[in-house]
């Protein structure tokens, strides 16, 4: 799956990740989107590449919404929209298992823990940093002896793998996510888990125009669920 392009002006870009591509160069031999974007926009001012700045990430598994900035100033701005969680984040999830509730809140305490992962410990924690997202399940199917459900996730604070850590924890982890839910599937080499960034709300940092853009996960589990809205 190609790149899509969302929106674009001289200061950002709004663009689709797959699942499977490094947001930015992660000194492996696959195409990141950082690059993918800079051989979009073409040569720069022919001395120097294209500036293509990086403002936030998503983990290589997940596909979806992302901004980046193409001049230094918009760099910064968003940058610190994005620190201050002034942001508004929506992701769809496909989870294997089922959440206590229809909807509600999950609160939990994140440090980091062996092996790149985040580990949720008791409040308290030196290091530790609260992590708060709501959820609403959208579907549920049962099929082949699982519980397949579909929920919406907005988040409160923007911690690492945040909402990997949190699902796993509540009992219904993220199709595919091995690394939080060792005894879900082995996906293919390449293959996303079942995590989309669906939805990204952020401020121009030059008009100060709320901006909101919105793509729906179309491939791989997503396609147990083609009804399913963000």
């Amino acid at each position: 799956m190609e790149p899509e392009i969302l929106y674009e002006d001289n200061m950002l870009i709004v663009c689709v990740k797959p699942a499977g591509m490094p947001s930015q160069d992660d000194h492996s031999s696959a195409m990141d989107m950082a690059s993918w974007l800079k051989n979009h926009t073409g040569k720069g001012d022919g001395k120097r590449p294209p500036y293509i700045g990086v403002v936030h990430r998503l983990d290589r598994p997940v596909g979806g919404v992302m901004v980046y900035a193409k001049t230094p100033q918009a760099a910064r701005e968003l940058s610190r929209q994005f620190a201050e969680h002034t942001t508004e984040k929506i992701y769809m999830a496909v989870l294997t298992g089922k959440l206590p509730k229809k909807e509600g809140t999950l609160t939990d305490w994140l440090a980091k823990g062996d092996g790149n992962l985040s580990v949720i410990v008791p409040a308290g924690t030196a290091g530790a940093k609260e992590a708060r997202l709501s959820y609403r399940v959208l579907r549920s199917r049962y099929m082949d002896g699982v519980t397949w459900t579909l929920v919406r996730i907005a988040l409160d604070t923007g911690r690492r793998h945040q909402i990997r850590a949190q699902m796993a924890h509540a009992g219904a982890g993220v199709y595919g996510d091995r690394k939080y839910d060792p005894s879900g599937p082995i996906l293919p080499e390449g293959d996303g888990i079942g995590l989309f960034a669906a939805e990204l709300t952020f401020v121009h940092p030059r008009t100060r125009k709320k901006m909101t853009f919105k793509a729906r996960p179309k491939q791989g589990i997503f396609e147990l669920f083609p009804d399913g809205q963000p």
